[in-house]
This record gives C-alpha cells, sequence and structure tokens, in this order.
C-alpha cells in the first residue's frame, strides 16, 4: 500500500519570535539569524526531500521555504496561517497579563477567543480543513514527499488532531526551522479526516 510522508516544518526565527509575541497575522519575515539558522540546520541535517512544497500564506514561510527547498515548486494554502490573535497581537504576556481577557484566553481558550480574534474550535477546523486539503492534494498528485511550512500553532493543531501517538496540543511544539515527518497511508487518514 502506497504511503506518503509530510514534513511539517515551522518557519525560521523571527523578530516577535525572538520577542516572545504572540504573532499569527503580522507579515513578519525571518530575522538575518534565522536565515542563519535555516543554513546550518540544512548543512548539518539534510532536510527530507519534497516534489513540492505547501506553505502559509506569510512571507516567513515562504521564505523558509526558499531557504531549504529552493526551486521546489510551492502551493500557498491560506489555512495554513497562524491563529489570529486579534488585539493580543504583537503583544507579550507581560504586556497582557493585567487583562482580564486575556486571563480567560489563557485559562480556557476553548470558551474565550482574544477579542477580535479566532476562537480555539474556529482554528482548530481551519487547521482540520486545510490540512486535509493539503495531505489530498498530495495524494493526488501522487508524490510521495511533501514539504509544510507553517506555523508553530498550525503544527501542534494538525498533529494533535491527526498525529500518532495522539498527544496533546503543546506536546508537539517544535523550535524554529523544525518539525516532524509524518507518514500517512490513504485508506487511514481517509477514516480519520
Amino acid at each position: 500500500m502506497k504511503t506518503y510522508r509530510i514534513h511539517l516544518i515551522r518557519h525560521g526565527l523571527t523578530q516577535g519570535n525572538l520577542d516572545g509575541r504572540y504573532v499569527g497575522s503580522t507579515d513578519l519575515p525571518v530575522t538575518e539569524q534565522g536565515i542563519s539558522e535555516l543554513h546550518a540546520l540544512k548543512a548539518a541535517h539534510a532536510y527530507p526531500p519534497a516534489a513540492r512544497c505547501y506553505s502559509s500564506p506569510l512571507s516567513r514561510c515562504r521564505q523558509t521555504l526558499g531557504i531549504l527547498y529552493g526551486g521546489v515548486p510551492v502551493s500557498v494554502v491560506d489555512g495554513l496561517r497562524e491563529w489570529d490573535f486579534g488585539e493580543f497581537e504583537n503583544r507579550t504576556p507581560a504586556e497582557l497579563k493585567d487583562r482580564g481577557d486575556y486571563r480567560l484566553w489563557i485559562a480556557d481558550s476553548s470558551n474565550h477567543a482574544p477579542p477580535g480574534g479566532e476562537r480555539a474550535q474556529a482554528f482548530f477546523e481551519r487547521v482540520n480543513r486545510a490540512f486535509s486539503e493539503t495531505v489530498y492534494d498530495v495524494m493526488k498528485r501522487g508524490e510521495p514527499d511533501a514539504a509544510v511550512c507553517t506555523h508553530g500553532g498550525v503544527i501542534m493543531a494538525a498533529l494533535a488532531m491527526f498525529g500518532l501517538p495522539e498527544r496533546g496540543y503543546f506536546d508537539w511544539a517544535c523550535g524554529n526551522g523544525r518539525g516532524y515527518t509524518v507518514r500517512v497511508t490513504p485508506s487511514f487518514f481517509m477514516r480519520t479526516a
């Protein structure tokens, strides 16, 4: 039975990552430090091959793919964007700690959303659709290896929903330029998607 390998890679380091900010929709580039780290990771740990790449629409993801997979065709998937943090966007936890709406969201993101932002359920549903569409496209093309460059929250959500062994959302965290390879068996995936 044919299987597919999808390499989920978190984008390179941004200034928002360095500052510890919630950065979802802000289109930050990879920093010079992040670019150097990606080149070093590529040299030290050859990234798996990919016949096609899929990317969040944000430039930090497309830039990362250009460094790691330059010349490989890229399909942009809007649903692979990071969580919409609304009024919490570009703020640090320290800047938000005195806000009641922030404390509610941190305590229970299932029932509370950042003002003007995305509820957890909506985020997970969007990631489910985008990841499923990406997997179906990979299978339709028949390419055994594909790379997906997206955001930490998206990787954690996709693997919390589809990953085996089953783990919680935060258990799937990964560093910038790093990620996971998932093996997809079509008959199993179609039963779970």
